[in-house]
């Protein structure tokens, strides 16, 4: 095997993986990520030599934060606060729109974003500090807004239980959203916390095509799976909502309808959806994805994207990175909403209570003098 140092390309010209190395995993190169002054790529020197490696597993880096709760003031979304368990995620979702974040870290957003990933040690010991500080004001906190705080790594180290029992503890409200049937685990916390209007949990379905979603998702829960989580979180009476995202123009977009039927009669009572983002590295691997599994939709998808994205496959602008814009945009709203409408999801949110915290003992609080 040799390797090339040259100036930074896109993914979708410069070499890949192969796909015996890459088996269940969803991006096709491990590229260096933008900050990186140079590149390397796996090049075969004509020996056959990049078969004999062994496959990409996956890499757990320990890391003891100084704070946990990441703030936020983007206009475009409904919280204020969130909490990340790990960095990376091993479902590999090709479309992931937090794999340019693993650039900071000097890795690569393609293959070491799905197979080298950082666990937060000791985050509940740390979330209780921030809790507890005198300063602090509680309002709902969003937990799987990066990367999914039920990945597979999750059933190991246990920091989303960890987390969550703090938050139960504390009586704290949160909203979670996840891929994973491994929430129905932490159905003895959840199911109180409902009780107590603290809680709810969304489940994101991008497709119900089992295929389709073991190309896109390797390593997440089947849509099957997801839909029957939502009916067992349903029926222990936690409020549960379904996300239908990202929306893939001329891949997914068909199956707008189906998925928010399939959803409300599972039991879920709210809905939303976002068209999909490409930033950053994001988009050659995507591109990449598309030519090895839809050549013939390669032109049109990204053409339908770009129609949306002001002649961009991006467009970061408030209001409407989440949505888009134009023609095609503002038809996928449409329907979305229509949809909902007849099958009878609420408009209006669950406003979930902050009147019941209770902040916890510890942290950097004064002593009393008697």
């Amino acid at each position: 095997m040799g390797f090339m140092a040259q100036s930074l390309t896109s993914g979708a010209e410069a070499g890949g993986v192969s796909s015996g190395r890459r088996r269940g995993r969803a991006a096709a190169s491990n590229l260096s990520g933008r900050f990186e002054k140079l590149q390397r790529v796996d090049l075969d020197d004509g020996w056959g030599s990049l078969e004999d490696l062994p496959p990409f597993s996956t890499e757990v880096v320990h890391e003891k934060p100084r704070s946990l709760i990441t703030r936020n003031e983007s206009p475009d979304i409904a919280f204020d606060r969130s909490i990340n368990p790990f960095r990376g995620c091993e479902h590999g979702c090709v479309y992931c729109f937090a794999r340019p974040t693993h650039a900071y870290l000097g890795l690569s957003p393609g293959l070491d974003f799905e197979s080298r990933l950082f666990v937060k040690d000791g985050a509940a010991e740390t979330l209780r500090r921030e809790l507890s500080a005198p300063s602090y004001q509680p309002k709902v906190l969003a937990i799987g807004t990066n990367t999914d705080p039920y990945q597979p790594i999750e059933r190991e180290y246990r920091v989303m239980r960890a987390i969550l029992e703090v938050l139960a503890e504390t009586n704290h409200p949160v909203a979670i959203v996840t891929k994973s049937a491994l929430v129905l685990r932490d159905l003895d916390l959840l199911a109180p916390m409902a009780a107590k209007g603290l809680v709810k949990v969304a489940l994101s379905v991008t497709t119900l095509d089992r295929d389709l979603a073991r190309a896109m998702e390797p390593r997440a829960t089947t849509p099957a799976r997801r839909l029957e989580a939502i009916e067992k979180l349903s029926q222990a009476g936690v409020p549960t909502a379904v996300m239908v995202a990202p929306v893939i123009p001329g891949v997914t977009d068909h199956e707008i309808e189906a998925i928010l039927a399939r959803a409300f009669a599972a039991g879920a009572r709210e809905a939303g959806y976002i068209l999909l983002r490409l930033p950053l590295e994001t988009q050659d691997l995507f591109a990449s994805w598309l030519l090895e599994h839809f050549p013939d939709k390669y032109r049109k998808v990204l053409s339908l994207l770009r129609a949306s994205r002001d002649g961009k496959l991006y467009d970061s602008a408030w209001g409407k990175r989440m949505t888009g814009a134009g023609p095609y945009a503002w038809m996928i709203g449409r329907r979305f909403e229509l949809a909902s409408e007849k099958l009878g999801f609420g408009k209006s949110r669950l406003r979930l209570r902050s009147d019941l915290f209770t902040r916890p003992e510890g942290g950097e609080r004064q002593l009393s003098l008697f």
